[in-house]
């Protein structure tokens, strides 16, 4: 099959490789994804560039954990009725080697699912990461039906799709947006150049109940200033690695810092993820700013792209 690796890291065009290798076959409980798409995320270029200085977790890694296609492959125990159905794929390569920058990947069976009639093979690779961290972050302590949900980053992968979420889920959603001339997201968005506490609480004046966090450190006394009681500051990122924030009124607030790695939920927590997902996506509740792919031999462009911060997802078009 034909992929794209490195088996060492470092800038993108100076470590990825596209060529042929075997494709594997899948063992017991998983299944082969013949891919026709290949998602690309921060998580990924990161992982490339050694940005923690962990080195090489295997030989050679095929990147990315997102991406859509089609069964062709069944190991024993999995259900060979799923052959030739389409399906998106989270996780391919966390804690795994290869991912699914190649033209077939092998998941455990749960990891593939079913990609309902209607949704898109581009949509169901843009899912993963983004959509089950949003996911965790918005309801990993509860329903939110009636309740005020604050987003920072709401035009960023995981932020729009945690507002697109919260809202299918019943919940009024405020959005945060770093400069004034980015207002125009769909919702009430607040830009953090003018003067957000006072306009989040304007909008929002007991207090927002769960807040998605982009840049915890940044944020820190923000989020002090306008959650209600007993809220909840789900944080996927920071940009300080070890932030500071106001203790004393986040502890008489009785506030919860819940700070999420995608890679590491419960796995209980990744499948209603994507039974959300799915259902959301069938329901017409999510769309997703797509850029016209890449065909895979240009994946060191896709992932500067990806580096220099765009706002569209970034695929591969993997040829079949």
């Amino acid at each position: 099959m034909k992929a794209a690796w490195y088996e060492r890291r470092g800038p993108a065009a100076q470590v990825l490789t596209v060529g042929e290798m075997e494709a594997a076959e899948p063992g017991p409980g998983e299944v082969r994804v013949r891919l026709a798409f290949s998602g690309i995320n921060p998580g990924d270029t990161k992982k490339r560039g050694d940005w923690l200085g962990g080195g090489m977790p295997f030989p050679r890694v095929i990147p990315h954990s997102d991406g859509a296609g089609v069964i062709d492959a069944v190991g024993d125990g999995a259900d060979r009725a799923r052959i030739g159905r389409r399906v998106w794929v989270y996780g391919a390569q966390s804690y795994r080697p290869f991912g699914t920058a190649a033209q077939s990947t092998v998941v455990p069976s749960a990891q593939a699912v079913d990609l309902p009639d209607g949704v898109s093979h581009g949509l169901g690779a843009s899912l993963g990461i983004p959509g089950i961290t949003a996911h965790r972050a918005v309801f990993a302590d509860g329903p939110v039906a009636g309740r005020t949900v604050l987003v920072h980053g709401v035009l960023g992968a995981v932020g729009s799709i945690a507002a697109q979420l919260a809202r299918w889920g019943g919940a009024t959603v405020i959005g945060t947006v770093r400069r004034s001339a980015d207002l125009g997201a769909a919702g009430a968005t607040v830009a953090l150049d003018a003067e957000p506490a006072d306009a989040i609480r304007a909008l929002a004046p007991g207090g927002v109940h769960r807040i998605v966090d982009v840049a915890f450190s940044d944020n820190a006394d923000l989020d002090a200033a306008v959650a209600a009681p007993d809220a909840v500051i789900a944080a996927y990122a920071t940009r300080d690695a070890r932030p500071t924030f106001p203790f004393w009124p986040m502890l008489f607030a009785n506030l919860t810092i819940r700070l999420l790695g995608s890679d590491d939920f419960p796995l209980e927590a990744r499948r209603q993820a994507a039974e959300d997902l799915t259902a959301a996506a069938r329901e017409g509740a999510l769309s997703i700013p797509i850029a016209d792919p890449l065909p895979l031999d240009r994946i060191a462009e896709a992932h500067d792209r990806v580096d220099a911060g765009t706002r569209q997802r970034i695929l591969l078009a993997i040829p079949s």
